[in-house]
């Protein structure tokens, strides 16, 4: 069944300039779709027209009748007084009115013998339980844990939160109002690890349809079954999840490209044709012009395609200093706390040349904290953190700062790079800041702009200790790949903060997990830490039931061991009477009728033997 269905969507916000320009496609019951392009392709927009927060200038939507649908990035606003509790217990408005009917009835049914009530009452509570009613304190408290909504923000006031907060709230009152199709634009924004884990897990056993925009590539593989790209103002469809999108995008490309120089050729063939039939008509032969001109308007075809473009890459180059000692930090029993919070304590690690370390964790837990800690910005309580004499390090900053906003790129590299004209410019270029963007001020450029503004600065320094927090953090998808172009050549030490599981993935060699006030220092990807974590989970589950089974087995008495050997005996005695009469059958193997009577003999001694086998293994268990 059809759930969602746009045809020929045209929605422009400027005269001549369309974002969606005849956009169609469709969603069936359940499916789960990865809505992709650049920034400013038009896929907000097409949230916005899907809740009818904005009316198509042409083109026709239709959702399926009686669906709920529901977008995340809509923070609604809440009445003065509204706790995050007040919130969530709004999604299930309808339960709690079916609870306080049914407590109107219970009432009554105390006063009245009705079985008009009685009726009512049946009826309205198995509703009540069909939809969840007696688990719904249950649920919400799932929700709000999933989402790192602790109990003591379910108290504070839903005004007072942050921005990345109420995104989460908002989302949890989506997820318990059950509704039927959920449009999320960049769910994981705010989310660390544990919660977009969590989000996955849940949209995997979501029965309902889900379509989603994000930049977050890992969410996208697990998350999405098939990929809808917003290219020109059209839609560009991928039967898979992300990883398939791009093999099967750069399969297209090279394909378009193969057609498009396979035209060229042609073109370049039937002009040579139409020139040579022009000159011989010329000569006296006037029908040849007839042909020359069919090929022309062969040759006008063919040069309505356009040759295929291709993002552009990064040709960027870190200039590396040499590192040839053995330590580039030691961190030793290093512990910090902030008022009567301890973020961590007893922290003891070393750090070699040329190793790739992410650090994870979820929010609150103190990752940029020990960033500040290496950079020597905050003290440490107690240890200490060293860095090795030869050790120059470069930082980039979750936010991105530059001494003067007024200033252009340009200007900034000139200032604060220190560097001369023509290196600014050819740096610039590097990091794709062409033409006039490279004076455009340095206040109006986007997150990933100046990301890559701060890098392309760095790339200037001899580093061999380079530290990212939170680098691909609110970038989109080709920002986050001209990010890891740079990076990609950088083959000194590297130690990133961040929640990006593909970035992770695809640069780690060593995982710091900070959780509880510890690290655990696991050599190795991501993956395999991953796959790490749940072995150490199922041993844990594994020796919390066996913990659990000795303290539920009762005391043995003190003559256990007596009786445990007079059983053996006597195992041991039936075993010798059955390997008689084993051997005995053997001699009379032609007497069918002594046979049937050893049998019957074997039958009675091994019901007594698996008897006494089950006597001795309780009493040793």
């Amino acid at each position: 069944m059809i759930e969602v269905a746009v045809k020929d969507l045209v929605k422009g916000f400027e005269i001549g300039n369309n974002i969606l320009d005849g956009l169609s496609f469709s969603v069936n019951t359940g499916e789960r779709v990865g809505i992709l392009g650049p920034n400013g392709c038009g896929k907000t927009t097409l949230f916005r027209l899907l809740v009818g927060e904005l009316r198509p200038d042409e083109g026709e939507i239709a959702i399926a009748p009686g669906r709920r649908i529901g977008l995340i990035s809509q923070i609604p606003v809440y009445p003065e007084g509204t706790t995050v509790e007040d919130v969530l217990r709004e999604a299930q408005r309808r339960l709690f009115t079916l609870q306080k009917r049914l407590d109107e009835l219970t009432e009554r049914m105390e006063r009245e013998d009705s079985p008009a009530l009685l009726q009512e009452y049946d009826r309205l509570s198995d509703e009540f339980r069909r939809l969840g009613g007696y688990e719904m304190d249950a649920d919400r408290s799932r929700v709000a844990n999933g989402l790192d909504l602790p109990p003591a923000m379910r108290e504070q006031l839903f005004d007072t939160l942050s921005g990345g907060e109420k995104t989460r709230v908002n989302l949890a009152r989506l997820i318990l109002e059950d509704t039927d199709i959920l449009l999320l634009d960049e769910p994981t924004n705010h989310l660390d690890l544990h919660a977009t884990e969590w989000l996955e897990d849940y949209l995997l056993h979501f029965r309902g349809t889900v379509l989603a925009i994000s930049h977050d590539r890992w969410f996208l593989d697990k998350a999405v079954q098939r990929c809808v790209e917003i290219s020109s103002g059209r839609a560009e469809f991928y039967a898979g999840n992300y990883s398939f999108y791009v093999q099967e995008r750069q399969r297209r490309f090279e394909e378009k490209l193969k057609q498009y120089e396979k035209d060229q050729a042609k073109i370049e063939q039937l002009q040579r044709a139409a020139e040579q039939l022009h000159l011989w008509a010329f000569m006296g032969n006037d029908k040849l012009h007839k042909r020359a001109f069919s090929m022309e308007k062969r040759i006008e075809k063919l040069q309505t395609s356009e040759k295929p473009k291709e993002d552009k890459k990064l040709s960027v180059k870190f200039k590396q200093r040499e590192f040839a000692g053995d330590e580039v930090l030691v961190v030793e029993d290093v512990s910090k706390s902030f008022g009567a919070r301890q973020l961590f304590a007893g922290l003891s690690m070393t750090v070699t040349g040329g190793e790739r370390i992410a650090l994870i964790g979820d929010n609150g837990t103190g990752k940029s904290t020990l960033v500040k800690l290496i950079l020597g910005e905050e003290k440490p309580d107690s240890g200490y953190l060293q860095r090795g004499p030869a050790i120059r390090t470069a930082y980039l900053p979750q936010t991105v700062s530059f001494s003067d906003d007024r200033r252009s790129a340009y200007d900034t590299m000139l200032y604060d790079g220190r560097c001369q004209p023509q290196e600014a410019r050819d740096r610039l270029a590097a990091f794709g800041f062409r033409g006039e963007d490279v004076f455009t001020p340095v206040g109006a450029l986007s997150g990933g702009e100046r990301s890559r503004l701060r890098l392309c600065m760095l790339m200037g320094r001899e580093i061999n200790f380079l530290i990212l927090d939170e680098p691909t953090n609110h970038l989109d998808i080709a920002s986050r790949e001209w990010m890891e172009d740079a990076l990609s050549d950088y083959d000194q030490t590297l130690l990133f903060v961040s929640h990006d599981r593909w970035l992770i993935e695809k640069f780690a060699t060593r995982i710091w997990h900070l959780a509880d006030g510890q690290i655990t220092d696991f050599r190795g990807g991501y993956r395999e830490f991953c796959a790490w974590r749940e072995r150490q989970t199922v041993f844990q589950q594994n020796e919390r039931k066996e913990q659990k089974k000795k303290a539920e087995r009762p005391v043995r008495p003190q003559n256990t061991e007596k009786q445990s050997a007079r059983l053996e005996r006597e195992i041991g005695k039936l075993e010798a009477k059955l390997a008689d009469l084993e051997r005995e059958a053997e001699a009379c193997a032609t007497d069918y009728q002594k046979l049937m009577e050893l049998e019957e003999q074997k039958n009675a001694l091994n019901v007594e033997l698996l008897g006494l086998y089950e006597q001795w293994e309780e009493l040793n268990t």
